[in-house]
């Protein structure tokens, strides 16, 4: 007689093993903040727009956050899609994103060492601890 086992686990029937989630990808970016739209910039984002949040949402980005310092907007978020070039490509194609955009961009400029056409800079990541 086999040992008990839960109900759903027969002697002839491995347990199911689900894999651990992947973690998320920490992407952390840089841009400079034009400081005549500081203001602006700090009031866009004290209330920002429940469509841009959304679509934030839907394209797997979490826990994002922007922090400021001498004129440094530095970005944090953690990517949880599997395909982050598409999910960004969505949220740059959202209406109500590139209306927003239309606003926050004005008040920065890319950083001097960003390439043509960057605007957000990446960072590249050197440490990390749990």
């Amino acid at each position: 007689m086999p040992p008990d086992l839960p109900p759903a686990m027969t002697p002839d029937q491995p347990p199911t093993v689900t894999p651990a989630p992947t973690p998320p990808r920490r992407v952390g970016t840089v841009i400079r903040l034009r400081p005549e739209h500081e203001r602006a910039y700090r009031e866009l984002h004290a209330a920002v727009w429940p469509d841009v949040l959304a679509q934030i949402t839907r394209s797997n980005i979490r826990n994002y956050t922007i922090f400021l310092r001498d004129g440094l907007l530095f970005a944090y978020f953690e990517y949880t899609g599997t395909d982050y070039t598409a999910d960004l490509a969505a949220m740059a194609a959202d209406p109500r994103t590139r209306e927003w955009w239309a606003l926050t961009d004005p008040c920065q400029r890319p950083v001097d060492s960003a390439a043509d056409g960057e605007w957000w800079a990446p960072l590249e990541e050197v440490f990390h601890a749990d």
